[in-house]
C-alpha cells in the first residue's frame, strides 16, 4: 500500500496564506493569524511586512502554552481577553476561539473526513456514530447535521462544553450530539461489553493526555489496544477514521495495524493544506481510513 496525500479542498472561509520559519499564516473568515507550526521548515514566500499585518499572532511563553497578541490593524473584537467568531462550512457553523495552546477549535485539514461522514450518512439510515477525543465537536456537528446521532467522548469538560456550544449554534436538537466525559479507552471497553455498534468511529488521539480521573494516555501504549476495541465497535457497514499529529508513527504503521481487520477498503497517508499560490503543501498530520461493507472514495491516490 502506498501512502497518499489527502489535500483539503478550497474553502472560502479559510486560506493558508503562507508558511515557513516554523510558523503558518492563515485566514479564518475575516481574520488573519500567525501561529507556530514545526513542520514549516522552509522559507516563507511572502515578505515580513505582510506577516506583520496579521490580526493575531501567537507568542509561545513556555512549553505549557502562550498568548495571542493583536496586530496593529486588529479591531476591537480581537482585543478582548477571549475573542471568538463564527465560521461556516456548508450548512455547518463553528465557533472559533483562540486558545492558550495555539489551537482555534477547528482543523481545516479535516474537511475530507467531514465529507466522508456526510457521504456515509447519505448511504445509511439511522447512523450511530462515535467520536473519540472529540474536542470542540466539528466532526460531530457535521455528522449530526447529516442525520447521525453521535456519542462525543472527551476527557475535558471545557472541550465538551465547546462541542455543545457548536451543537447549539447549529440548532441541533438535544440528543443529536451526546457529550460523554470519560477516558476513551475505558469508554470503549465498556461499550464492547454492552454490545454497542457504530456506523462510524472517529479518533484523533493526542500523543499524551490525562483522563477525567487522572488516567494516563500514552499513544505508543494505548493506540493498538484502542483500535482493537474500535474494530469490535464498528458495524458491519461502517467507517473508521484515525487522525494523528506530531507522533512518531507513519501512515505505513497505521496500514499494518488495519491489515488484520476484516476485508475492506483502507487508505493511509498525510493530511495537507495547500498554500495560497497553489505550489506548496503544508503537512498537517497523518490519517488512516477504513471502510467495510461500503464502496466509498477514501482518496487513496499516491
Amino acid at each position: 500500500m502506498w501512502p497518499a496525500v489527502f489535500v483539503a479542498p478550497p474553502w472560502a472561509e479559510y486560506e493558508l496564506l503562507d508558511s515557513g520559519g516554523g510558523e503558518k499564516f492563515e485566514r479564518f473568515g475575516a481574520h488573519t493569524l500567525v501561529r507556530p507550526d514545526p513542520q514549516a521548515l522552509w522559507r516563507p514566500r511572502l515578505g515580513a511586512e505582510r506577516w506583520a499585518r496579521a490580526d493575531l499572532r501567537f507568542e509561545r511563553e513556555s512549553d505549557r502554552g502562550g498568548r495571542w497578541r493583536p496586530g496593529p490593524g486588529a479591531g476591537a473584537a480581537l482585543r478582548i481577553p477571549e475573542p471568538s467568531w463564527e465560521l461556516a462550512w456548508g450548512a455547518a457553523r463553528f465557533l472559533i476561539r483562540p486558545t492558550p495552546f495555539k489551537h482555534l477549535g477547528l482543523f481545516p485539514e479535516q474537511q475530507g473526513n467531514w465529507a466522508l461522514l456526510q457521504e456515509l450518512c447519505r448511504r445509511l439510515p439511522d447512523v450511530q456514530g462515535l467520536n473519540l477525543f472529540g474536542y470542540s465537536g466539528a466532526a460531530s456537528v457535521v455528522a449530526a447535521l447529516a442525520g447521525a446521532r453521535v456519542r462525543h467522548v472527551d476527557a475535558s469538560r471545557a472541550a465538551l462544553k465547546w462541542a455543545l456550544d457548536n451543537a447549539a449554534l447549529n440548532g441541533l436538537p438535544e440528543g443529536r450530539v451526546v457529550p460523554v466525559l470519560e477516558d476513551a479507552l475505558e469508554f470503549c471497553q465498556r461499550a464492547v461489553r454492552r454490545g454497542e455498534r457504530y456506523q462510524f468511529v472517529l479518533l484523533d488521539p493526542p500523543h499524551y493526555g490525562r483522563g477525567p480521573k487522572g488516567q494516563k494516555w500514552q499513544l505508543e501504549e494505548g493506540l493498538a489496544p484502542l483500535l482493537e476495541l474500535c474494530e469490535r465497535l464498528l458495524a458491519e457497514r461502517g467507517l473508521l477514521i484515525l487522525s494523528t499529529y506530531a507522533v512518531g508513527y507513519s501512515p505505513l504503521a497505521f496500514a499494518n495495524l488495519l491489515s488484520g481487520w476484516p476485508a475492506g477498503q483502507v487508505a493511509v497517508g498525510e493530511l495537507a493544506l495547500l498554500e495560497g499560490d497553489g505550489k506548496r503543501l503544508l503537512p498537517a498530520g497523518f490519517c488512516a481510513r477504513y471502510a467495510r461493507g461500503l464502496d466509498l472514495d477514501l482518496g487513496q491516490r499516491p
